[in-house]
């Protein structure tokens, strides 16, 4: 199949090839830095759909004046908001691979390390230039068994991680909109609903996941959400230096 050929078996390859140069084979580490290594390749993806967020976000006013006063007329309609997001350099459509894009490989990456059964290795996966680690370590720090489900404390990590993301995330928003045109009232407290609602939803339904898959997809969550609250901390500083 073509997901085992072009997702599945490269990054089966490159897990296997980190496992074999970190100390120790620890499987955590390896996946720490093939975590990392996604993020960074995704990056101007990321930023660019925050860009899109904060641009979206400032011109939601106006966006609901053209939908109040076109609804009626919908080709004007669509034709004045697509003029907007031009005159305002918005892609509306830039944020969707940046949360796409991490979906296949999140799969691809749990189903290789689900399927093959680590520490077994299947060396009909590897490439020639790829060799079988000499030890495979999955006690990550000699404490966490990645194969292992149900890990409470790794489990309200990652809904704390997610938790501030989502946080850093409205302060951002909220910070965006502070120029823009007010938003009607009963579109504020949609608005607001809509946050409470992501705010402390989302990390709830983190917990309830992280518990009942193994404790790898917890590291891998866990790692992207502490990499997201980095991002959003230097935006942050970014957008105080423009300040």
């Amino acid at each position: 199949m073509w997901f085992t050929i072009y997702l599945i078996k490269p990054l089966y390859n490159v897990f296997v090839y980190l496992i074999g140069i970190m100390p120790g084979g620890d499987v955590g580490f390896a996946l720490i830095v093939m975590t990392i290594a996604v993020r960074v390749i995704f990056y101007p993806a990321y930023t660019s759909s925050i860009r899109t967020q904060m641009g979206m976000a400032a011109v939601q006013g106006e966006l609901d004046e053209i939908n109040e006063k076109y609804k009626d007329e919908p080709n004007e309609k669509a034709q004045r908001i697509m003029a907007l997001y031009k005159e305002r350099n918005i892609r509306p459509f830039s944020s969707f691979i940046a949360v796409l894009a991490p979906i296949p490989i999140f799969i691809a990456l749990y189903y290789s390390i689900a399927r093959e059964g680590l520490p077994h290795i299947d060396t009909n996966l590897l490439y020639s230039f790829v060799h079988v680690p000499t030890t495979v370590n999955v006690e990550f720090l000699g404490f966490l068994n990645l194969l292992a489900a149900h890990n409470i404390p790794l489990s309200i990590v990652v809904a704390f991680l997610q938790y501030l993301v989502v946080r850093l995330s409205i302060t951002r928003t909220k910070k965006a909109t502070t120029t823009a045109k007010p938003l009607a009232k009963d579109k504020a407290q949609a608005q607001a609903m809509q946050q409470n609602l992501m705010l402390y939803a989302l990390p709830i339904l983190y917990v309830f996941i992280v518990y009942s898959l193994p404790a790898v997809a917890g590291l891998y969550f866990g790692v992207t959400n502490l990499f997201s609250v980095g991002q959003e901390l230097w935006i942050k500083r970014q957008i105080a230096r423009k300040g």
